[in-house]
């Protein structure tokens, strides 16, 4: 397997559900007007109300990562209230109407006209948001950085990893940067790596006297690999595993390197500048690194990510605000960045 060749389109496919195409995602679902279809949904919520003529009708919510749905039981409202949970992913049948100035489907009349689904039946990806940017231009992105490598040494070591260990490689390229705070979707570490690197390489440009272009460039592309064994997927959606729970992801990064690094040739001291960029990429110790940057490689990178996590949390913060329909110029408060963030422009406010 070569990086950027023939496994970027294999990868991208699992990383898509391979159900879309008989069931699309509710966003295609929805231009379906006064059609029938099939629909496979997560329930968020269900409500069973009487109309004025006492009939019971069933409310519920569908939702996948592509928006929100209506769907209406008319016929079989008390039965599948009881069978069905929030939570349930649900195969169901109907049709897309207008009705009072939203979308919605309404249940067929049959018995079967919607069922819940056991886990093997659909990809938990389809519930699960994924990153905004072209994965496949990202893989290519990623390639390039490591091929403009010129230390044999250390490209060879990314190499092994990025390219040799196509488990790794298809677990780095869907898991997230992050569960609650940054790049919190699938390609969210393989968008957050590039974005490092990238900048970390403009930055060489300007100080060459002061930074090792190769350490720099790789200690970014490495600096967060341990996320990779620290999230997993699971019918909730994004959760950290056991081993990320009691190493964390700066431990296990460590861990990789050195494993891998027991394949190819490479001096102490590089690997050593390698393994020190892993553990202190948080830049402090309150914040989670057992050391504080000591190189300079080590320090432009963690200054870089933080960066870019946070640039990726005020996006993040706007879009949502946005996809609201909230028109004020103030977000709510962020714990995380501390601060409330400006959402309009300078010309909407005297």
């Amino acid at each position: 397997m070569q990086l950027g060749d023939k496994m970027p389109k294999e990868l991208v496919q699992k990383v898509v559900s391979s159900s879309l195409e008989k069931f699309p995602l509710l966003s295609d679902i929805m231009k379906k007007l006064n059609e029938n279809v099939e629909v496979v949904a997560k329930i968020s919520s269900k409500r069973l109300q009487e109309t004025k003529d006492q009939k019971k009708l069933l409310l519920l919510t569908l939702v996948d990562r592509s928006g929100s749905l209506r769907a209406v039981d008319w016929h079989n409202a008390e039965e599948n209230f009881e069978k069905l949970s929030e939570g349930d992913v649900i195969l169901a049948k109907g049709r897309i109407v207008y009705f009072e100035d939203h979308l919605q489907l309404n249940l067929d009349k049959s018995k079967d006209s919607v069922r819940v689904m056991q886990e093997e039946e659909y990809d938990i990806e389809r519930f699960v948001e994924t990153t905004p940017e072209d994965i496949e231009k990202l893989q290519r992105k990623l390639k390039e950085l490591i091929d403009d490598i010129q230390d044999k040494e250390i490209r060879n070591l990314l190499k092994e990893l990025f390219e040799k260990d196509e488990q790794f490689f298809s677990k780095f390229i869907k898991v997230p940067a992050g569960v609650s705070v940054h790049h919190t979707y699938i390609g969210g570490l393989l968008e957050h790596t590039v974005a490092v690197a990238s900048i970390c390489k403009k930055i060489w440009s300007v100080y060459e006297n002061a930074l090792n272009k190769d350490l720099l460039i790789a200690g970014a592309i490495l600096h967060d690999i341990g996320k990779v064994q620290e999230y997993t997927i699971t019918k909730k959606g994004f959760e950290v595993t056991t081993e990320g729970e009691l190493k964390s992801h700066i431990a296990l990064g460590v861990e990789i390197l050195q494993s891998k690094a027991k394949n190819v040739q490479i001096s102490k001291g590089k690997l050593m500048q390698l393994e020190h960029i892993i553990l202190s990429h948080h830049g402090e110790l309150e914040w989670g690194s057992p050391v504080v940057p000591k190189t300079a490689e080590a320090f432009v990178i963690h200054m870089v990510e933080n960066m870019d996590a946070k640039l990726a949390r005020f996006r993040s913060i706007c879009q949502k605000e946005k996809k609201n329909g909230n028109t004020k110029l103030w977000s709510e408060f962020d714990k995380h960045l501390q601060r409330r963030i400006w959402l309009g422009g300078f010309d909407e406010e005297d």
